[in-house]
């Protein structure tokens, strides 16, 4: 053991002779990343642009809610098998052609006329979503070194709330210029750049870029990770907070134009904010993962607090700055649990083949959650005419939660015991 500057203990020196890993090379991290952010965006740009495809399009209630949901139901059903795929070909071919897919399929949203046409587009960004959400933490993972890997996932756990922020804050100016067309036009270009700057880093990403020869050696990895208690345990609690963030984002705008009577500027900008908070709070999570505090325990604190904030701000008696304050909160506070799911491909896939099932799987987990709480919340706020009463859906699912978090805890320290790794 080596005594740092200011007489802290550092780590052993190498062995004589051991090859020293690469060090970060964070362009690459930052361009995965960015392919992640962009797909987000696919996400975030329809909620507020429903208002101008309903009457274009002639759609009803549930075919609005069917083109705002297709990205989440493909989700549900494939993300496990987009994980598959990717152990097969190679996360940087799936990284680039989910790219390519989502950026093509906004180009041909803007040339569509019928409910159908519009699904088709929609189905085909879904399917690039997904391709680029299991196969991006590859990416990361490949030019992260060790040392660093655990908190450049927190970095890509920032895509979602990232992308999805960024679209709904852009989307009140761009639909007010230029229509939607011009808001998916401004999308497929953030997707076809994020594409070209993955690919000038294509020699960054080393094994990520490799492919099984068969589907037997990508399939046999993938199905011992499947059968680790840990990968599904992370992957329900996910879900368990997917359900309260979801519901927040859900609640926030429907409150603030039905309750508060504000207009559509304002209310993006708002939810967007909320959204955009829970970045930080990924990158927090990184952070206090790479320091070495428990995942579980990481998982079990944040829903605890984010339970909390969840009971609280749907009270009425409170102020409406608190009861924002809490939206914040709860969005800040529960960014620590994407980032400390999603680094735990550091002890749970031994070779790139279990990177995308594992994130497949956490993807499943994250969209099931959001599949199962929206239509719980409606059916209690319907059963009871007050939206406060969404409170025990997350309550409860943020204890369900707390109680994942700690199994989890117990369930790695386990497997640490057994195997030790770079967790």
């Amino acid at each position: 053991m080596t005594l740092a500057p200011g007489g802290v203990k550092g780590p052993p020196p190498p062995p004589e002779g051991a090859v020293t890993p690469p060090p970060t090379h964070w362009p690459a991290v930052l361009a995965a990343v960015a392919g992640g952010v962009a797909v987000g965006m696919n996400v975030g740009k329809v909620p507020m642009a429903l208002a101008a495809l309903r009457p274009e399009f002639g759609l009803s209630l549930v075919q609005a809610g069917t083109v705002s949901s297709t990205l989440s139901t493909l989700a549900v059903l494939f993300a496990v098998g987009f994980g598959l795929l990717t152990g097969r070909v190679g996360a940087l071919r799936m990284a680039l052609g989910g790219l390519m897919v989502s950026a093509l399929a906004s180009v041909a949203g803007l040339l569509v006329h019928s409910y159908p046409a519009l699904i088709a587009t929609r189905v085909l960004e879904g399917a690039g979503f997904l391709a680029m959400a299991v196969a991006g933490p590859g990416l990361v993972s490949a030019a992260a070194a060790p040392a660093d890997r655990r908190f450049a996932i927190g970095v890509w756990a920032t895509f979602m709330p990232a992308g999805a922020g960024l679209a709904m804050l852009l989307s009140p100016p761009l639909l007010d210029a230029v229509g939607w067309r011009g808001l998916w036009a401004l999308v497929a270009t953030a997707l076809a750049l994020a594409a070209l700057a993955t690919a000038l880093q294509r020699r960054h990403y080393g094994a990520a870029a490799a492919a099984a020869a068969t589907i037997g050696p990508a399939l046999a990895p993938a199905m011992a990770l499947l059968r680790q208690p840990l990968a599904w345990l992370l992957a329900l609690a996910f879900g368990c907070w997917a359900i309260q963030h979801f519901s927040l984002i859900v609640w926030l705008p429907t409150f603030l134009k039905e309750q508060r009577g504000m207009s559509a500027g304002p209310v993006a900008a708002l939810t967007a904010l909320m959204l955009l908070v829970n970045v930080p709070g990924n990158l927090i999570g990184g952070a206090l993962v790479q320091r070495g505090l428990p995942r579980g325990r990481l998982i079990a604190a944040a829903h605890a607090a984010t339970g909390l904030c969840a009971l609280l701000l749907a009270d009425d008696r409170l102020g409406d700055g608190l009861r924002y304050g809490l939206c914040l909160a709860l969005s800040f506070i529960g960014g620590l649990i994407p980032a400390a799911v999603m680094s735990s491909s550091t002890v749970l896939a031994r070779q790139p083949a279990q990177i995308g099932v594992l994130q497949g799987l956490i993807m499943q987990g994250s969209q099931l959650g959001q599949f199962i709480g929206t239509p719980a919340i409606a059916a209690v706020v319907a059963a009871t005419g007050q939206w406060g009463s969404a409170r025990w859906v997350t309550g409860s699912v943020a204890a369900i939660g707390l109680l994942l978090g700690l199994a989890a805890w117990r369930a790695e320290q386990r497997l640490l015991r057994r195997a030790p790794a770079d967790a």
